[in-house]
């Protein structure tokens, strides 16, 4: 296994690979780099770049010169900070709210219309209370789609791969732990990292 960089701050993490061997673990400009040294080193491997929670690959042009690589990145996204217009006044607060259409039959619209504070505060703690509910199961299928996904690129011709997809899905660390044993050991160990989160609904990386 190569030397690892991880970055810092709310960046998401990116992985790479040569091959069956993770290259670099970091920000994107860390991992662009060593991809790029990579690249020039051994112009025929094969490389490949993903996010490291979903698994979305990732382009990099790698053609020119490292400054010119890391000049073609996007910049780095801030968030959003909401600025006022002008001071607060009296009255109900803004709370960002975004209107949209919703289509209902009018028994429901009845029933809204009869719940303390009306229609859409009503609806704003069905959807909040649903997303609590949910919030569990959403990891896990985060998770085994990011698993999936990963594997299917650089697992898709594994012994087993099928075997612990359908493990993977259903739940049985055991089994995917055992079908994934003789996977190379960067692959595996990524693969065991995303797929953490689908056996215990936390977030694995």
């Amino acid at each position: 296994m190569s030397n690892e960089t991880v970055g810092s701050g709310a960046a998401p993490l990116i992985i790479a690979f040569a091959g069956e061997e993770r290259i670099a673990l970091g920000d994107l400009r860390q991992v662009a780099v060593a991809v790029k040294e990579r690249a020039d080193r051994d112009p025929e491997a094969s490389l490949l770049i993903f996010d490291a929670g979903t698994s979305a690959r990732i382009e990099i042009d790698l053609r020119g010169s490292v400054d010119a690589v890391l000049a073609r990145l996007p910049a780095e996204s801030t968030p959003d900070v909401a600025v006022p217009e002008s001071a607060p006044g009296p009255g109900r607060p803004k709370l960002g709210v975004v209107a949209r259409e919703v289509t209902l039959l009018p028994r429901h619209w009845d029933w809204l219309g009869q719940q303390p504070g009306g229609a859409s505060v009503a609806l704003r703690k069905l959807v909040d209370e649903a997303r609590r509910a949910s919030v569990q199961q959403d990891r896990i299928r985060q998770a085994q789609e990011a698993t999936y996904r990963f594997l299917a690129v650089m697992a898709g011709d594994r012994p087993g791969f099928e075997e612990a997809s359908r493990a993977l899905f259903a739940g049985d660390r055991e089994r995917f732990d055992g079908l994934t044993a003789a996977w190379p050991v960067d692959i595996r160990e990524h693969a065991l990292r995303l797929a953490a989160g689908a056996f215990s609904g936390e977030e694995s990386v």
